[in-house]
């Protein structure tokens, strides 16, 4: 193996990148847009919380002086008011599971309307009614467990900087190489010195180098605008994004091995890409889920990478603590590098 050879590699496949405007800005842009969008939206809510309409309230921010709602109910956080100035208006709303619950806030006897096909209805429906109990003592004790509020978008971060990371790896890297073998780029390479594992060193170093640095990027403007908490080391998630990057680009060259059409590549990535995306936590948790859908999403390194990102960024974990999921991204890696190696052909 010619280090000269995958560095020389490395810079040809870098200018091409940095030559094609579009594609650079587009790779800060999309991810960037994204957690504004989302920090706009989820900013300074909790995980859950319950939406309760309120009628008749023309404003859209319901502030309660009203002795028919109780004030326990009424300024409680986990509940997020909305005003609608008729009954017919909430009640749509409702229909459509816009909203929990919905109160006539000048109903003598509290009249509430809640959807019987909505959980989260009934939860808040049930916290409703405890409201109007008087008597406050009862048969379990109440003990709290002290802990900083984490925002939906503090939870979301990560996985949104590596979905990021999984489409470029993915496309920048399988994509690519297929687009070379259709024109004919690969054949050309094959008449020099290059071995198939030096080509696809080259390759895979070069996308996760500008990985690195437009997560750098991405992560510094989005924390100046929302000021994420970040509780670990910075070294230590630095590291797991670099070996979730890797195993990711090794997914992208193993699909690229031999393939010849852009469509078809392009098909296989959007099989992988969706489910792992949807089955690694990157928009929700799957807390609750089945269990054999848990297990499945342990063969994805994606899983691996935002399991040990987050424990890193909110729970403060060191590099031992992760190691588990460093180790397994980084034999993931090798593994997929070796096979994509053996897999690898110039022409077909």
């Amino acid at each position: 193996m010619s280090f000269k050879r995958i560095w020389i590699m490395f810079k040809a496949r870098n200018y091409e990148f940095f030559r094609d405007k579009a594609a650079f800005g587009w790779n800060f842009a999309f991810p960037f847009l994204i957690i504004v969008g989302f920090g706009i939206i989820f900013g300074d809510e909790q995980l859950k919380t319950y939406k309760v309409g309120v009628f008749p309230q023309p404003a859209q921010t319901v502030s309660f002086d009203n002795s028919t709602i109780p004030d326990s109910f009424s300024t409680d956080t986990h509940f997020k008011f909305i005003g609608f100035s008729s009954f017919e208006e909430g009640q749509k709303k409702l229909k459509h599971h816009k909203i929990d619950l919905l109160i006539d806030r000048n109903s003598p006897t509290h009249d509430y309307w809640v959807n019987d096909s909505s959980s989260s209805g009934y939860l808040a429906e049930q916290l409703y009614l405890l409201s109007f109990i008087d008597n406050k003592q009862a048969a379990a004790r109440k003990k709290i467990i002290e802990g900083e509020q984490i925002r939906y978008i503090d939870w979301f971060f990560p996985g949104m900087l590596a979905m990021n990371m999984m489409f470029s790896a993915l496309w920048g890297v399988g994509y690519v190489v297929v687009r070379y073998r259709k024109n004919g780029a690969l054949k050309r390479l094959k008449a020099t010195p290059l071995t198939p594992f030096e080509f696809l060193c080259a390759q895979m170093l070069s996308r996760i180098f500008l990985l690195m640095f437009t997560l750098a990027v991405v992560w510094t403007g989005a924390d100046l605008i929302f000021g994420f908490r970040q509780h670990g080391n910075y070294l230590t998630l630095s590291l797991i994004f670099f070996l979730g990057g890797m195993s990711l680009c090794a997914m992208g060259l193993v699909l690229a091995a031999r393939g010849t059409s852009e469509e078809f590549t392009s098909g296989v990535l959007n099989f992988i890409s969706w489910p792992m995306m949807f089955l690694s936590e990157v928009w929700f948790s799957l807390e609750g889920s089945p269990v054999w859908v848990q297990k499945i999403s342990l063969i994805f390194p994606l899983t691996h990478l935002l399991t040990a990102a987050r424990k890193v960024i909110n729970e403060g974990a060191s590099l031992w603590e992760v190691q588990m999921e460093c180790w397994f991204m980084a034999i993931f890696t090798l593994v997929l590098l070796v096979v994509a190696a053996k897999m690898f052909s110039w022409n077909e």
